[in-house]
């Protein structure tokens, strides 16, 4: 239990509490400070406060308390509750513009795979038939996304799934199990097999490493960014989500374009990480482990998208009001070491 709530309201957190820490330990479900869970009890809001990692639910002071009358009231005012509570998660305002009690926003590698297509509705329409759900696209998180949401639900209030376009999903319910259950049966309408890379040449890049005082990961699968030639080619096509944005300062692709085999460590020795192309990734010592997450989330998304799919890149516009987002969202990488 910790220091923000009584011993009854834990009992009813708990749950909550227990699906977080079980979303959280799933890299394939979100990764890092990603994703976020809320419930509204007795007037309150109870959602995952900012820079949580949703893996660490039941060993930190994870959920914030707040008036859900207030939140709401500074929804329709147009005024993002993160300025009054500046420890709560920054998607607050969506969770506030949804009725259900319970409510879960992941960042599910499969889903984004899916949402950062041009034809996503179309590809969608079939996959989710029969479950109550709307599309949602893009817009920036925060009061934007809220206000899309409200949007949504006044077309049709009994939605339980939105799938938010090059971002992830968010899913309603009465309860944890209900919210389970669905983000179970979508996770398997969704589901599609990663594309099978090369092996990283672990021997040079151990080498490189080495020699600039690099690290080499570990992660077997967030080599494909260098090693599969159609990754290589997705990711030189522009900002696919949010968080990718993070690395570039929501600028360009730039980062994650590869360098060849005699690239100058000179000319990139400021880079949180590189792609080698056909040998695999090296990261800065200087990268974060919930940074070093992200990019291991990226490779999974990017090893799902098959090489002839129409994708919609992030637009000047989209990167812009991604760009208003990044101090809060470097905020919440600042303040989420494990």
């Amino acid at each position: 239990m910790t220091n923000n709530m009584t011993a009854s309201q834990y009992h009813e957190l708990r749950p909550l509490l227990e699906l977080s820490a079980k979303i959280g330990n799933d890299p394939l479900l979100t990764q890092a400070t990603t994703g976020n869970a809320s419930i509204k009890l007795n007037g309150l809001l109870w959602i995952k406060a900012s820079g949580k990692w949703m893996a660490d639910a039941l060993s930190e002071d994870f959920l914030v308390p707040l008036d859900l009358d207030v939140v709401r009231d500074c929804v329709r005012r147009k005024m993002d509750p993160t300025e009054r509570y500046r420890r709560a998660s920054l998607e607050t305002a969506m969770h506030a513009a949804l009725q259900h009690r319970v409510v879960l926003h992941v960042h599910c590698v499969n889903s984004i795979a899916w949402a950062v297509r041009q034809d996503a509705t179309h590809q969608l329409q079939q996959k989710l038939e029969g479950l109550r759900w709307q599309w949602v696209p893009y817009v920036a998180s925060g009061l934007a996304l809220a206000g899309a949401i409200e949007r949504a639900l006044s077309v049709s209030a009994d939605t339980d799934l939105l799938v938010l376009g090059n971002h992830g999903l968010v899913i309603g319910g009465a309860d944890c199990r209900a919210v389970e259950d669905l983000l179970g049966e979508v996770r398997r309408r969704l589901t599609i097999p990663a594309r099978r890379a090369h092996p990283a040449d672990y021997a040079v890049l151990a080498e490189i490493a080495d020699r600039w005082s690099w690290d080499l990961p570990d992660d077997d699968d967030v080599h494909a960014l260098g090693t599969d030639p159609i990754s290589r080619m997705i990711l030189s096509g522009g900002i696919l989500y949010p968080c990718q944005a993070i690395f570039s300062s929501a600028s360009s692709a730039k980062l994650f374009r590869s360098v060849s085999g005699d690239w100058e460590e000179s000319e990139n020795r400021a880079r949180p990480f590189l792609i080698i192309q056909e040998r695999g990734v090296i990261f800065s010592r200087a990268m974060t482990t919930a940074e070093r997450a992200m990019i291991s989330g990226l490779a999974q998304v990017v090893q799902r998208i098959p090489a002839n799919a129409p994708l919609r890149y992030l637009t000047e516009a989209d990167l812009s009001d991604i760009a208003n987002n990044l101090t809060h969202r470097y905020r919440e990488l600042a303040n989420s070491s494990r």
